[in-house]
């Protein structure tokens, strides 16, 4: 167990190691039942959260307010379009400045070729930590509660466990890519088979890809991929099935819904999900597009997991804040 995690940045998935995710996990798992409990656990007592939100947010901003709260402090809810950051203010000005005002400094910036590199730039320039609530490259706090949720539900065990992470239709807009390439990073570290399921026209970025095959390759797992979205539900142990757009096929968001429409079919229902073992899983980092990616069967059915997700967002992020805050 890693015990000094003090002023650590949580921007991409492999800024922790393997071991210092197990901590962040026990710490998780030992929040959430102090919860359960009604155990005080003001760790961060006095201490405060930026939260710069350039992207809207349910889950995320309900999930860090609550969980700051519950730590003893605050945080402070932010969005770009109505402070100077929209005319000016750089990300090493805001490092700079909010390093001095807050205690930790959570960002949510989802633009294409541009989120990432804010989010470093700040933390270059901030004396304390930095966290990423989603960019377009990485969403590190939704795939850390989505591994406390497979282990809750398959054991700490999870070598020779079944993973598909498939594209799904969604008619909404085109979602980022941010969730299947985390997924694809972390989840060889902890055992996991990994199939990966899309459309052509719906690859990841290259150089996550190689990195998720090296990773496997150092873990002892498999990864594949494949454009059959049944045979990547094949046998399956759990199944993420979920929408993102074809960003490295075309940016064009008119371009790229015609080519998203050709692909109504892969929807997640009953039919689909019976071709997994019979208890498998299905995950979702929501919000989903009803009976469009998901049928409200599936989506509502004893095999969806997607409200523990939820909720296990606010304890993972917890533990991380309380260990890298104090």
């Amino acid at each position: 167990m890693q015990t000094d995690l003090r002023g650590r940045d949580l921007i991409g998935d492999l800024d922790f190691s393997r071991e210092e995710v197990e901590t962040v996990l026990e710490v998780a798992f030992d929040l959430k039942r102090k919860r359960a409990l009604g155990e005080t656990h003001a760790y961060l007592r006095d201490k405060v959260l930026a939260m710069l939100f350039f992207f809207s947010s349910t889950r995320t901003r309900g999930s860090f307010e609550a969980g700051m709260a519950q730590l003893g402090g605050h945080a402070a809810f932010i969005e770009s379009r109505t402070t100077q950051i929209s005319h000016g203010d750089t990300e090493r000005e805001l490092g700079d400045i909010f390093g001095r005002y807050f205690d930790g400094i959570a960002i949510r910036h989802v633009d294409w070729g541009i989120g990432n590199d804010y989010l470093n730039n700040v933390a270059e320039a901030s004396r304390v930590p930095v966290f990423n609530m989603q960019c377009e490259k990485y969403h590190p706090f939704q795939i850390l509660a989505d591994l406390m949720t497979i282990i809750e539900k398959k054991g700490r065990d999870l070598r020779r466990k079944k993973m598909v992470v498939s594209w799904a239709y969604a008619a909404s807009y085109q979602k980022p890519i941010s969730v299947p390439q985390s997924l694809i990073l972390q989840m060889p570290r902890f055992g996991l088979d990994l199939v990966l399921a899309h459309p052509p026209e719906f690859s990841l970025d290259p150089d996550f890809m190689q990195q998720a095959k090296d990773l496997a390759k150092k873990s002892g797992t498999t990864f594949e991929e494949t454009d059959n979205m049944l045979d990547g539900f094949k046998d399956a142990d759990i199944v993420y099935a979920k929408s993102w757009g074809p960003l490295f096929t075309t940016r064009d968001q008119e371009a790229g819904k015609k080519i998203q429409d050709k692909y109504k079919n892969w929807i997640t229902d009953q039919e689909k999900l019976a071709s997994a073992h019979p208890d498998a899983i299905y995950m979702h980092p929501l919000p989903a597009d009803r009976n469009i990616e998901v049928t409200d069967g599936v989506l509502d059915g004893l095999q969806s997991v997607v409200f523990d997700q939820a909720e296990n967002r606010l304890h993972v992020q917890k533990a991380v804040m309380a260990l890298t805050m104090r």
